[in-house]
């Protein structure tokens, strides 16, 4: 008897063992953190990426001709409010505020099932259909790029897109966390309409590069001289509240226009950014 008591014993012993290492499973802990609102979200709040890479090259995004995904374009509810996805995105435009969402959503599926890259040119709204392309302009700063939007939210009544951490900083507004945007689609119907579609979201105007600020014009003046024999490029010098601001420009191409302002950054002007008019 004593030593079947034992054995029984072992044999709770072992399963108790047992038990403790699946509730300690990789699966269990991570579900233990995730976020309880979303429920599938490692980190409960977003953030900054702590060492992101330059992304100051990051390209736009070119438009081209997708048909609209399987995933992400039917009607849906969010916190009890419905929302029903366009037929399409064609002539649709708007204005309102933005955000930006990061490193808690990178890596994890967007709502047509592609991965969130927060290094990429891309963004996510509430109605448009998966996906579509859009130029977006920071309306406190006019800066501007293109982005392929390929996800739902941001779920705020007060904000109509949010975008990635990649198009935020190039439309200045990671520190402040939203910005004024205004919101153009750039819709391209069919495989033949791919370049007409690419050409035309290159062809925005006029765009010039700010390169500083200064009450002496005399000095920007001078400045203005050497930069056009530099870079073969014409310039202006405004006068803006009580200052003069020297320009590079115009420049009909956006992506003329970024290239431009890499080179410019890394000789002498690091705070020079993309003036669209």
């Amino acid at each position: 008897m004593p030593l079947k008591n034992n054995i029984l014993q072992l044999a709770a012993l072992v399963m108790c063992f047992a038990l403790a290492a699946c509730s300690s499973s990789p699966n269990n802990a991570s579900k233990k953190n995730m976020d309880p609102n979303k429920g599938r979200y490692s980190l409960k709040n977003d953030k900054l990426p702590l060492n992101p890479p330059n992304v100051d090259n990051v390209p736009n995004a070119t438009p081209k001709y997708e048909p609209y995904s399987r995933r992400g374009n039917k009607p849906y509810t969010v916190y009890g409010e419905s929302y029903t996805v366009m037929n399409t995105g064609q002539g649709f435009s708007e204005t309102g505020r933005a955000s930006w969402y990061g490193e808690k959503f990178h890596g994890y599926e967007t709502s047509n099932g592609e991965p969130y890259d927060m290094y990429s040119m891309s963004g996510a709204h509430k109605t448009l259909p998966l996906p579509s392309y859009a130029r977006i302009t920071n309306l406190d700063n006019n800066k501007q790029v293109i982005i392929r939007i390929n996800d739902r939210g941001p779920f705020h009544s007060d904000r109509i897109l949010d975008v990635s951490y990649a198009a935020a900083y190039k439309l200045g507004m990671l520190g402040k966390g939203t910005a004024r945007i205004k919101l153009d689609v750039v819709y391209v119907g069919s495989v033949a309409a791919t370049n007409s579609a690419v050409v035309s979201a290159q062809d925005t105007g006029n765009h010039y590069i700010q390169l500083v600020a200064s009450k002496d014009r005399a000095k920007l003046n001078a400045m203005a001289k050497e930069l056009e024999q530099k870079y073969q490029v014409k310039t202006r010098v405004q006068a803006a509240n009580n200052m003069f601001r020297l320009q590079l420009g115009p420049i009909g191409q956006p992506e003329l226009a970024d290239k431009l302002l890499n080179n410019v950054k890394q000789n002498g002007f690091p705070e020079g950014y993309i003036v669209h008019e």
